[in-house]
């Protein structure tokens, strides 16, 4: 396998391991009952970009629509993005355990209302990002994007520091 083309894989698996994620977590929204909090918003963008230039880009290389030169700028912007994920979630995993202080806008006591607003917001449901809704062997959705993303990201960086260089 050519380096172009080994390049140009990686950029396609590392951008189908953000959308795999990306799908993971709104499937735990959507059909698991697990709304997001705002940390876990910051979390999807990076893998939602991770998709678009892995899968995206790959896929135009492959179809010869993209030069293949593009490949490995496309899997290392694929592999950085799927790591900047896998950095948030160690952040709001360690938020979820109190191990250091998350914003206050993601503690729920980010702002009081007073009157009729309040009253008609009372029975809102307000997602916290420094409680766990879920856990799984002691490990929070979060904790298990970070596992993954930088497992998939250095996974796809040793892939790329080994391919065949002239």
């Amino acid at each position: 396998m050519t380096d172009q083309r080994l390049e140009m894989r990686a950029a396609i698996g590392l951008g189908a391991v953000g959308l795999a994620l990306l799908l993971g977590a709104l499937g735990f929204q959507y059909l698991g009952g697990f709304p997001p909090c705002e940390m876990c918003h910051w979390q999807r963008w990076p893998h939602i970009a991770a998709a678009v230039a892995g899968l995206g880009g790959g896929g135009l290389i492959a179809a010869g629509v993209l030069p293949a030169r593009l490949g490995l700028g496309l899997a290392l912007m694929a592999a950085l993005l799927v790591a900047l994920s896998g950095v948030i979630g160690v952040y709001h995993a360690g938020v979820e355990w109190k191990w250091w202080e998350g914003p206050a806008s993601c503690a729920g006591t980010a702002f009081s209302l007073d009157g009729s607003l309040e009253d008609a917001l009372a029975g809102a449901r307000i997602v916290r990002c420094d409680e766990a809704p879920w856990r799984l062997a002691g490990l929070s959705l979060a904790g298990y994007n970070a596992l993954f993303s930088l497992g998939a990201a250095a996974l796809g960086i040793f892939v790329l520091t080994r391919r065949k260089t002239p």
